[in-house]
């Protein structure tokens, strides 16, 4: 049991049920749902009836008006019973964000409380083939055209393709750089909207990730977010967040991974005794713990600052960058501690190792988080 100092009883209630839907509904059916690629959106339903889309948001929203360093506390012991589930909530914040934070009143009324209650899955269309880290690359177009807005191009790395409700779309309005993206609120059922087949992952593989395909896609103007060209900003606003999210989920993983080992460890014998009472495995456990505990503590301190309205994007990039390098190396470990049985798909550890890679990469490469840490840390000694 993860031993937490939360801010009031509510919180820690919150933490309590969250761990016991981890353990009584996700954990039970993760393995065959992830060997089946079966997409759970009945899961995000029912997270969604419990009010845990909604936590990080306004109560005047519809949310839980919950504080950043709770929300992600419960998206840690989300990803301890199932990564997959996990890392689509963090999408879904991340979709809603632009919403709750630059919509107008009317666009808050009419879309945001079926986001924040569940019944609106979203997806966030940011990335393309040619533009990831370069954010200031997009290609999709929007053109006006009366009271509308002709959409395309094409978005890469989609997480949800086919099955969200909503897709929060960046779209290039003007050639002015990162200045000329816009975001816009594109509903599912909009003419001209497909998606490519899912692609075949190494892990996450209840995590469906595709290509989305904008073919003059027309919606109203009332469904941009914000000002023409205000995109850029809009996007950075929401991406420290999501790669809190993303740092928060990973250490859930990497907790889930020692919690295995540490149990194989002690029920395993050879040579007439556990092997955990050798002192070279039980270091390597004493390890693998220091790991998930600093990493829950960078991305709690960047929470706590985003919490306090102090700027975090240094910190933020940090708790990326240290929460999923731990990720991988408790994973890799925990397969060392099973041995044999490690490396089979009769136990979770591979897929934990097959999991945390991925979370190197997206939200931001960790090289591209050094990036960001670099230059924060320079530009406070300029």
């Amino acid at each position: 049991m993860v031993q937490r100092v939360l801010p009031t009883e509510e919180a820690a209630d919150l933490l309590a049920l969250v761990r016991e839907i981890a353990d009584e509904q996700l954990l039970p059916q993760v393995d065959e749902a992830e060997a089946a690629a079966r997409f759970p959106r009945e899961v995000f339903s029912m997270l969604g009836r419990t009010g845990l889309l909604s936590l990080p948001f306004a109560e005047e929203h519809g949310g839980g008006g919950q504080p950043y360093e709770v929300y992600l506390q419960v998206v840690e012991e989300i990803a301890r019973g199932w990564m997959s589930v996990a890392v689509g909530v963090s999408v879904h914040s991340l979709t809603a964000s632009p919403m709750a934070h630059f919509g107008t009143p009317d666009q808050q009324q009419a879309w945001l409380g079926g986001m924040l209650s569940g019944d609106q899955l979203g997806a966030y269309g940011l990335s393309e083939a040619q533009a990831g880290s370069d954010v200031s690359a997009i290609r999709t177009r929007a053109v006006r055209d009366g009271d509308d807005y002709l959409l395309t191009g094409s978005k890469a790395w989609i997480s949800h393709a086919g099955h969200a409700d909503y897709y929060t779309v960046f779209a290039r309005t003007s050639d002015d750089g990162g200045r000329g993206l816009s975001c816009f609120h594109v509903p599912a059922d909009t003419a001209g909207l497909s998606f490519a087949e899912p692609e075949r992952k190494m892990g996450l593989h209840c995590d469906t990730v595709g290509e989305m395909v904008l073919d003059g896609v027309r919606i109203p103007a009332s469904h941009r977010i914000g000002a023409e060209g205000q995109g850029m900003p809009i996007a950075l606003a929401a991406l420290d967040a999501g790669r809190l999210g993303i740092a928060a989920a990973a250490t859930g993983l990497a907790q889930r991974a020692l919690e295995v080992a540490t149990a194989y460890a002690q029920q395993r014998e050879q040579f007439g005794r556990p092997i955990a009472s050798n002192q070279g495995l039980a270091f390597l456990l004493a390890d693998m713990a220091a790991a998930v505990g600093t990493a829950r503590a960078t991305y709690l301190h960047a929470a706590r600052l985003k919490d306090a309205g102090q700027p975090h994007t240094q910190e933020a990039s940090i708790a990326k960058l240290v929460s999923t390098d731990a990720a991988m190396r408790v994973t890799t470990d925990a397969v060392q501690v099973l041995g044999g049985y490690g490396y089979t798909t009769d136990f979770p550890a591979e897929r934990f190792m097959r999991e945390a890679k991925v979370t190197q990469i997206f939200e931001g490469t960790n090289q591209i988080q050094r990036l960001v840490i670099s230059r924060q840390l320079l530009a406070q000694h300029a």
